[in-house]
């Protein structure tokens, strides 16, 4: 009985493939996460620049006032993310926000504050299922229902108030304005909780899966089975709803509503949108991403302040800057569709 005395080689291990986990991502998709975090980049840019041409910059003092700034308009970009998110606009943001927030600091007086409150939430959800009626049943194009929405409430702003500031009655109207939690302003904690939520609700929820299918294609949309009218006007009660409660804040904060409350929210809001990555065609963008682009332009605001520079200046490094995060957001899209057709 032969054997076989041949050497045998053993095979060597397969090569470590790039697609080796780490900490849960893979190496292609750590590398692909990262090209995409622009925003993360240019905010961190600006700091670093920050740091070096403002010794206030960095101050405790001046750290809680961003966090102030910021907050308010922060909440009014989650509702327009989630209206971009289904590839529509709201362009009557400013406008709803300011007259949320001199009714709820002048509706019944303006002496109980969870009235207040509640006025403002009622104003903002009834906006937002007129805005998504018209749209979602009537089929009218959201820049048209929502310009008229802006000059609608813009109009009754300027009719309630007559052109003067209503200051509230309530004691406790400013108490979430100007309390602090271990140094971090409450304004920014609401915030970011609402950030996460507004997170888990787009990420983790069959809604999310059906906002950003509703956003990527309404027909396709329909076909799966999605309820798109549902979900539209559904996305324009939330977007509406966290309008006025920013409101009610603008005015906390302020401690008077004005008549000018609100404005320029909807252009800082879709640029804050822009910047961080969302496309305005709907079924992209990452709620982090309109979190950071809300911050860039925040500390943008805050160091020209600082360095005392024209608020005329200011408004032109603004339209600058949501030039610039255009550009960048057109590149990225145009480079993922080049690489998806070289695969296909």
């Amino acid at each position: 009985m032969s054997h076989d005395t041949a050497p045998r080689t053993v095979a060597a291990p397969p090569a470590a493939r790039e697609e080796t986990p780490i900490g849960g991502l893979t190496l292609r998709r750590a590398g692909q996460w990262a090209k995409e975090q622009y925003p993360l980049y240019i905010l961190v840019a600006l700091l670093v620049f920050a740091g070096f041409t403002s010794d206030a910059f960095f101050s405790s003092y001046n750290m809680s006032n961003l966090l102030l700034q910021v907050s308010v308009i922060g909440i009014v970009t989650l509702a327009q993310f989630l209206i971009v998110l289904t590839g529509g606009i709201d362009i009557s943001v400013g406008a709803v926000a300011g007259l949320a927030g001199v009714l709820s600091a002048g509706l019944f007086g303006g002496g109980n504050t969870l009235l207040a409150v509640s006025v403002a939430l009622v104003l903002g959800g009834a906006v937002g299922v007129f805005n998504g009626y018209l749209i979602a049943y009537r089929g009218l194009e959201a820049f048209i229902v929502t310009l008229g929405m802006l000059a609608l409430g813009r109009g009754l702003v300027y009719a309630y108030t007559e052109g003067q500031p209503i200051a509230p009655h309530a004691a406790d109207f400013r108490t979430i304005a100007t309390t602090a939690i271990a140094g971090v302003p409450v304004l920014g904690i609401v915030w970011i909780v609402l950030a996460m939520a507004m997170a888990f609700l787009t990420r983790r929820t069959v809604f999310g899966r059906r906002v950003y299918a509703l956003g990527s294609s309404r027909e396709a949309a329909h076909a799966a089975g999605v309820p798109v009218k549902a979900t539209m006007i559904s996305v324009y009660v939330i977007a509406g709803v966290l309008v006025g409660f920013a409101g009610f804040l603008l005015a906390a904060r302020i401690g008077a509503a004005t008549p000018t409350g609100g404005d320029n929210y909807e252009i800082d809001s879709i640029a804050a949108v822009v910047i961080g990555g969302a496309s305005l065609v709907g079924g992209r963008g990452r709620v982090l991403g309109a979190f950071l682009g809300t911050l860039i332009f925040g500390v943008i605001s805050n160091l020209l302040v600082l360095l005392n520079v024209s608020t005329f200046l200011q408004d032109a490094f603004r339209g600058a800057l949501i030039i610039f995060a255009m550009v960048l957001t057109t590149v990225q899209f145009t480079r993922r569709r080049r690489q998806k057709t070289a695969r296909s």
